[in-house]
């Protein structure tokens, strides 16, 4: 299959597992905010995000770098998976050993249990997901999105609805899902007789460790970026207003599920493209469709952020529809970064990941405390909005030297200002406010709908010529 074929191959199988699965949460958001009061929804919040912490310091990164090396074809498999697997143990074991020290954290006070057995459970199954992976079992990949998924939803409804258990039952839900699936998929992809501990060499796991190591902190500067804003609201402005807050990110969630979608599929066809001039039009090809599709998405999700707000949180949740609006600027251009970071991927420049990762979280946590005490959540999602475009101005400079593609930036001015001229209508006191800002949004169909289709027509184009030489 050509590079076109393969990589709407598997971002369609990808699309089914992954945004699937994550589209039937999605609309999880009414149970939980019914079930959940703020504060409630905050504390759950603070220990998934607080999990989400530890988890690539209690695993080294394994989980990119079984799946960069595993892709290579000159590796041996079966010692890039066991070799992963030996680091995920030791790691594991010092996680553990030291997890006494959460305690100091006075809110997880009575639920450090859980943050502990959520890292552990989520490190095994992306290692062996991604493991499954990169061996090019896209569609076991993905049906293993669609049974975690579900799995989580019985146990929500079971612990929610059945037991009431509160915070507990939703995180268990998760960590009850994340253990199951990776039996389910160590049992069906067969990937368990890869394990075989004669073939680990020091030398190998050393090479995995200098590339994956290097993307613990570029991880964690993410994490500052994208979820540090919500411990400073707890601390300055309280925990009902960070529930809120948290609540308002996950319909802009949309956006970052298919970006991680789309960008899982792109990798993979990404590292296997090795012709430079064809890499280089590849990328700016598929860059131009990626950004119209997400500009196109953001902006109808900012003009029907109020309906969005009540068909999907609980009553008490409504004042939290308006901060939807720099939040999904802000996911827009955390798409746009993630895509470039594909580049350094190709070019295992992890290096460059982290220093702009860095810059990120240094521009966030400035702007948090200089906004979040005077603006309380607003202040928040522009300081998100702030680091994410600052970031991506650092890679769109940068990531063009490495791999010769064009961003398209007359276009990406104009979707820019597009999407802020939205979110200032929809905010605003204007009579005719919301008509406004739904021509900005047929400007901005006008805009990207050629380019989407001629991007769409092309890669059917070569489907067929594929098929007819058959």
């Amino acid at each position: 299959m050509d590079r076109n074929g393969r990589l709407l191959s598997n971002t369609l199988i990808l699309a089914i597992g992954t945004f699937g699965s994550k589209f039937l949460v999605f609309f999880m958001m009414p149970l939980y905010t019914a079930c959940l009061m703020p504060e409630e929804y905050s504390l759950a919040d603070l220990i998934s995000q607080t999990a989400n912490l530890l988890i690539p310091f209690a695993c080294a990164g394994m989980a990119e770098g079984v799946f960069r090396f595993a892709m290579e074809a000159d590796e041996d498999k079966r010692s890039v998976f066991s070799s992963a697997l030996v680091v995920l143990l030791v790691t594991s074991g010092v996680f553990l050993a030291l997890s006494p020290v959460l305690r100091f954290y006075k809110l997880l006070d009575g639920y450090i249990w859980l943050v502990v057995i959520y890292v552990l459970a989520a490190n095994f199954h992306s290692v062996v997901a991604q493991y499954i992976r990169a061996r090019g079992r896209m569609s076991l990949f993905s049906l293993g999105g669609i049974i975690g998924t579900a799995l989580t939803i019985v146990f929500n409804l079971l612990f929610l609805l059945g037991f009431r258990m509160g915070v507990t039952g939703y995180v268990l839900s998760v960590v009850l899902g994340d253990i199951l699936v990776t039996v389910f998929l160590l049992l069906v992809s067969g990937v368990w007789r890869d394990v075989d501990f004669r073939t680990v060499k020091k030398e190998k796991i050393v090479e995995m460790l200098k590339y994956s190591v290097p993307m613990i902190p570029t991880t964690i500067f993410w994490w500052v970026t994208s979820v540090s804003d919500r411990f400073l609201l707890i601390e300055i402005q309280g925990s009902e207003i960070n529930g809120l807050y948290a609540a308002a990110n996950k319909a802009p969630t949309l956006l970052t599920l298919f970006c991680a979608v789309f960008v899982e599929a792109w990798q993979f066809s990404a590292v296997l493209e090795k012709d430079e001039e064809e890499r280089s039009a590849f990328f700016t090809r598929v860059f131009a469709g990626f950004q119209g599709i997400l500009f196109m998405a953001a902006s109808a999700l900012i003009l029907f952020s109020i309906p969005v707000t009540k068909i999907l949180l609980a009553d008490g949740y409504f004042d939290s529809w308006r901060f939807l609006s720099p939040l999904t600027l802000a996911m827009t251009y955390s798409a746009l970064v993630t895509f470039l970071g594909s580049v350094y991927m190709v070019r295992k420049k992890s290096v460059y990941s982290f220093l702009t990762a860095a810059l990120g979280a240094v521009i966030n946590i400035v702007l948090n405390l200089l906004l979040i005490p005077k603006y309380s959540a607003m202040g928040a999602a522009v300081a998100t909005f702030a680091s994410y475009f600052a970031v991506f101005l650092v890679r769109g400079s940068h990531t063009v030297r490495l791999v010769k593609f064009r961003l398209g930036v007359p276009r990406l001015i104009f979707n820019t200002a597009a999407l802020v001229g939205q979110s200032f209508l929809v905010l605003s006191s204007l009579r005719f406010r919301f008509l406004y800002a739904a021509l900005l949004f047929g400007s901005i169909l006008l805009v990207n709908g050629p380019i989407i289709l001629r991007t769409v027509l092309e890669i059917l184009r070569n489907l067929r010529k594929k098929v007819q030489k058959k």
